[in-house]
């Protein structure tokens, strides 16, 4: 399981240390593609196929569902990590995520997040529930 949170800097070359504790996890070969916020997500590549596995089954008659395979085909990239842990991203996805230099970057469960330290930090984003909000949700998936 991909946990905690870390933060790091993109370099000249688009490249991001992958923190080594997600590394393990990872392997050498991973998968980079758009989040749903404006975040990117790595997948390794067995929760990548299980996840392309997942889309595949769901009815491509369906607008939303070829809107929602779009989303994360068109921009996905296998990314080999290198000696040093890094993988590069590529412009268009630092551009999408909004990343110029800090980021952050955070296992939640069978992916790892890549934020722009702006992006997370930005108040009117809002990538986190205040504290009520998050009690209320809690209760209502009964966690």
């Amino acid at each position: 399981m991909l946990m905690g949170k870390y933060q790091n800097s993109i370099d000249q070359k688009n490249r991001i240390i992958v923190p080594s504790k997600f590394r393990e996890e990872l392997g050498l070969r991973c998968v980079l593609t758009k989040g749903i916020d404006k975040c990117l997500y790595i997948y390794p590549m067995s929760q990548w196929e299980s996840f392309m596995k997942k889309l595949s089954a769901l009815p491509s008659a369906d607008a939303s569902v070829r809107a929602f395979l779009r989303h994360f085909y068109a921009y996905a990239t296998e990314c080999e990590i290198d000696k040093q842990g890094r993988i590069t991203i590529p412009q268009e996805l630092r551009e999408y995520a909004g990343i110029q230099k800090e980021v952050f970057t955070m296992g939640i469960m069978d992916k790892i997040e890549i934020w722009s330290k702006e992006e997370w930090e930005d108040p009117e984003v809002s990538v986190q529930l205040a504290p009520s909000e998050f009690a209320q949700k809690m209760a209502e998936y009964g966690i």
